[in-house]
This record gives C-alpha cells, structure tokens and sequence, in this order.
C-alpha cells in the first residue's frame, strides 16, 4: 500500500514538473535564481512585475513568441 502511495505521489510530482516546463510557470523560478547568483545586490522584481516584463518583451518582438490576442 505504501508503495502504490509513494508511486501515486512520484507521478503527481512529475506531472507537476512537466506541466509547469511547458507553460513555463517556473520561467520566474529561474529568473530569480539567475539574479541573486549573479547580482545579489540588484532588487527582484515581484512576480507580478516579471510577468509584465515578459509580456512587453513578446509584444515587443514577434519573434518571440506567436500571440494572436
């Protein structure tokens, strides 16, 4: 029974992983790490703010990303 548990809760966690790889839910994840690695100093936007960012960058630049609203 444990077992099957342990199993069950495995897959939901890799379920998890890969759906928010490919909405790219953990882009901000990323983002964060790379600029207190980099620039500990700098402030982090909230995760509001980088949402924004991202967005104005791929209106930005059509080569970005295709968006059809």
């Amino acid at each position: 029974m444990r077992s099957a548990l342990n199993r069950a809760a495995r897959a939901a966690r890799s379920v998890r992983w890969y759906v928010r790889e490919l909405t790219d839910e953990s882009g901000y994840d990323r983002y964060v790490a790379h600029v207190r690695a980099h620039r500990p100093d700098a402030d982090v936007p909230s995760r509001r703010e980088f949402e924004r960012m991202r967005t104005d960058r791929q209106d930005a630049d059509p080569r970005q990303g295709f968006r059809c609203c």
